[in-house]
């Protein structure tokens, strides 16, 4: 009877074990963006913790390549980027000669290999296939080389991820939808509109200050991409970013909130989707800090098989 317990323990130690391994984590790290000259440096704590946490994945806040619905809105939409990019990958399809053996050998290749026409035939073949986030990171290393930009370029996505992903010999993985986004801003302008009268203005004025208030500090002593990733001040940018602050719920506003709600959900969908049909365990997201919150909630919500984690609270 002792053996059959001793076993039974044994077994179910195991089964626990291996459980553990086989769990998926998706750790969200929030960004600004781009920031000012004087907090350049910020992306600097936000970088030694993505390094110690090795991801085998890193995911990007860029449109998916096939997603033809947001492609269509960004080819004459709000970013001139996209405008210029979308442009370009169309003309290529004319062009260039689009080889899949020597693409999938070149993308396989250790970025420290990689040499110069190499990069350049990535960079076309990146363009070709509407990859806008590996698109961006060869064009960053043929830019800046393996060691990255000597001064911040002050875009935290980029001085983030690229010097994160050549650290990992990692190609990003696109997961941004930006399919409702036009219907978002014109939300967004409505319910602005709304808000002269009826004080929700002012109390999105009072969290934006208290926003800023808060960042003067960490500022001050190069803490601002932790302090941004606290949960409070998550918390406050998405309330600002939902329109969650006002204090009278008007047409826009509800709008604004809806189509908000819609691509936090479509962008966790893009990110389950591709981390539960890899074998990576370690998935790190790197998104718009005003997206977290947002994030958070619909990959738990939805995705109960993965175990998702605040970058400050891992």
């Amino acid at each position: 009877m002792k053996n059959l317990v001793t076993l039974f323990t044994l077994l179910f130690v195991l089964n626990f074990n291996l459980s553990a391994q086989e769990q998926q984590e998706v750790v969200i790290i929030g960004t600004m963006h781009t920031v000012p000259k004087i907090v350049k440096h910020s992306y600097k704590p936000m970088l030694r913790f993505a390094k110690k946490y090795n991801p085998e994945a890193i995911y990007v806040e860029s449109p998916m390549a096939n997603d033809s619905i947001s492609w269509n809105y960004l080819k004459d939409g709000w970013s001139k980027n996209y405008i210029q990019f979308y442009k370009s990958s169309k003309n290529i399809k004319d062009t260039f000669l689009f080889n899949t053996d020597k693409f999938k050998t070149l993308a396989n290749k250790n970025l420290n290999d990689i040499n110069e026409n190499e990069i350049d035939y990535l960079i076309n073949a990146y363009t070709y296939k509407r990859d806008n986030g590996n698109y961006d990171l060869l064009k960053y290393l043929k830019t800046y080389g393996l060691k990255g930009a000597k001064n911040p370029t002050r875009h935290e996505d980029g001085d983030l991820t690229f010097k994160l992903a050549i650290h990992q010999n990692l190609k990003v993985t696109n997961m941004d939808d930006q399919q409702s986004n036009g219907l978002y801003h014109k939300a967004w302008s409505k319910c602005s509109k709304e808000g002269v009268k009826n004080g929700n203005n002012s109390e999105n004025s009072k969290l934006n200050k208290k926003d800023y208030n808060s960042a003067i500090l960490p500022a001050i002593f190069r803490g601002l991409g932790k302090h941004v990733n606290k949960r409070k001040s998550l918390n406050r940018l998405h309330k600002m970013s939902s329109f969650s602050y006002v204090l009278e719920d008007t047409e826009g506003c509800k709008e604004g909130r809806k189509y908000w709600n819609e691509r936090n959900m479509r962008m966790a969908k893009n990110i389950a989707e591709q981390v539960l049909t890899s074998n990576k365990k370690r998935n790190l997201v790197i998104v718009g800090a005003a997206h977290v919150i947002g994030l958070e909630k619909e990959l738990k919500t939805n995705y109960p098989n993965l175990t998702v984690i605040l970058m400050n609270e891992y």
